[in-house]
C-alpha cells in the first residue's frame, strides 16, 4: 500500500476545509493549487461533485465553469446529511426509534427540549 494515501474521507475534508477558509467561492483549479498537492485538476473536480451532491458545498456558475463555497456550518451540513438518510430508509419510525435508543441522556433531554418547542410558523 501506498504510504502517501489519504484515509477515506480526508480528502473531502481538506476541500472542505480550504473552501471554508476562503474569501469567497473558488474554482476547481484554485482549490487544487491551495491544497498544495500533486493531484490532478478531474480529482478535484470529482471530490467537488460529490461534495456538491452531498450538500456540502454549494456551487456557482464562474464563466464555463462552476466556483464552490462551503453550504453552511458544521450543524447545517450534518442535519442535511441525518435528513437524506432518513428520506433514504423505508421505515421511519424505525430508524428513528434506533437513533432514539443510542442517545446519552444528555442528548436525549435536548432533543425532548427541541420537540416540543413552539416552531418559527407556530409563533406568528
Amino acid at each position: 500500500m501506498d504510504d502517501r494515501r489519504r484515509a477515506r474521507g480526508s480528502l473531502e475534508h481538506e476541500v472542505v476545509a480550504v473552501l471554508a477558509a476562503a474569501s469567497g467561492p473558488m474554482r476547481p483549479a484554485q482549490v487544487r493549487d491551495a491544497l498544495g498537492d500533486d493531484l490532478a485538476y478531474t480529482t478535484v473536480m470529482t471530490v467537488l461533485a460529490r461534495l456538491h451532491q452531498k450538500g456540502s458545498v454549494t456551487r456557482i456558475r464562474s464563466g464555463r465553469a462552476y466556483a464552490y463555497q462551503p453550504a453552511g456550518d458544521d450543524a447545517e451540513v450534518t442535519a442535511r446529511r441525518m435528513r437524506r438518510l432518513l428520506d433514504a430508509g423505508e421505515n421511519r419510525a424505525r430508524v428513528l426509534s434506533r437513533f432514539v435508543e443510542a442517545l446519552s441522556p444528555a442528548d436525549e433531554a435536548v432533543i425532548a427540549e427541541l420537540v416540543h418547542r413552539p416552531r418559527p410558523e407556530d409563533r406568528q
